[in-house]
């Protein structure tokens, strides 16, 4: 009898052990999972001297600090990572060959026409009521449509309100950009606007806008104050329109087989890093503008302010661009974006 009860005793032991082995195993498994190195590689569209780099260099460093140094991103200014064409950019983002990227929604169209809807022409007056929409349902339906195609939206930056210049002449209406040649990233929407504006649009990549502003080859571009004051614009463009035609949001976004391969440590570290860094660069780039705008000033260029009767004429002008879209971008999600 004693035999028999030492004999369970011994069983009973050696199963614990066994347990116990295979649970500090799992433990170990979870806590190298956890404690995994990453070098990872982040693009960016514009140069080192934008507010975008700016809180790019903000998630690098507080990563590697909250990580002591076990997570680290090597930043790429201009696009470096796919030889300057943004939209090779986020579609390398969306496989995996780029882990992460500071990106226009507009570029995102390349992969899903949905995402024009953000920047859908004269859509919002002002930052108070774009605030709530991307922090709202708006925001969210985005955030969905990005994971369908293989992107995790850590946050959501501002390249800001579009804006228009050229060298040819003040632009005060729909009239005065009749047959100008003006550069538009490459999105069908953008090209159906410009069309009924009378213009001739043309896309390229924005590494080689300066060079054809410079040799004449286009008359105009269009993009929000921080680009135009980081790209050096005020040298090749004598006239700005500040119209606000347009808002571009930016996506602060990971690859999601990337993100969804880490541990939750991870994950919420990211989450909550990325979504700081991404307010960090909309605080610093509406805080620079009035600045950014100044220094345009003192370098020549000739600003102009639209009236509201001028706006008027503009909106009526693009009317078109919302018929052909409304389904394309879909109801509810254009709705989401009206704020209704």
């Amino acid at each position: 009898m004693l035999k028999k009860k030492f004999g369970f005793a011994a069983i009973g032991m050696s199963a614990a052990l066994v347990l116990g082995a295979c649970s500090s195993d799992t433990g170990s498994e979870a806590n190298a999972d956890e404690a995994k190195e990453y070098d990872l590689k982040m693009s960016v569209t514009v140069s080192d001297s934008s507010t975008w780099y700016e809180a790019a260099e903000k998630l690098r460093d507080d990563l590697a600090e909250e990580s002591d140094g076990r997570i680290n991103i090597e930043l790429y200014a201009n696009e470096q990572l796919s030889g300057g064409d943004s939209g090779k950019a986020v579609e390398g983002l969306a496989k995996g060959s780029i882990d992460l990227t500071f990106n226009s929604t507009i570029i995102y169209s390349i992969l899903d026409d949905r995402f024009g809807v953000a920047s859908a022409p004269f859509l919002f007056a002002g930052t108070d009521e774009v605030d709530p929409v991307f922090a709202g349902e708006g925001g969210d339906m985005l955030k969905d449509i990005l994971a369908e195609k293989g992107v995790h939206a850590l946050g959501y930056g501002q390249n800001g309100f579009r804006q228009l210049t050229n060298s040819v002449r003040e632009v005060k209406t729909p009239e005065d950009l009749k047959g100008m040649k003006i550069r538009i990233p490459g999105i069908t929407m953008y090209t159906d606007l410009y069309r009924e504006l009378g213009t001739d649009p043309q896309t390229m990549t924005f590494s080689e806008v300066f060079t054809a502003l410079q040799q004449g080859t286009i008359d105009g571009q269009e993009n929000p104050i921080d680009v135009i004051y980081s790209s050096k614009l005020a040298e090749v463009q004598d006239y700005i329109t500040m119209w606000n035609y347009s808002y571009d949001p930016l996506v602060l976004g990971m690859n999601k087989k990337l993100y969804d391969s880490m541990s939750d440590a991870d994950k919420e570290l990211f989450d909550r890093l990325g979504k700081e860094a991404a307010e960090y660069q909309v605080e610093i780039a509406r805080e620079k503008e009035a600045s950014q705008i100044e220094e345009l000033e003192a370098a020549g260029m000739q600003f102009y302010y639209p009236t509201e009767e001028e706006l008027a004429l503009f909106e009526e002008a693009v009317q078109p661009v919302y018929a052909k879209y409304e389904d394309i971008w879909g109801a509810d999600l254009l709705k989401a974006f009206k704020g209704e």
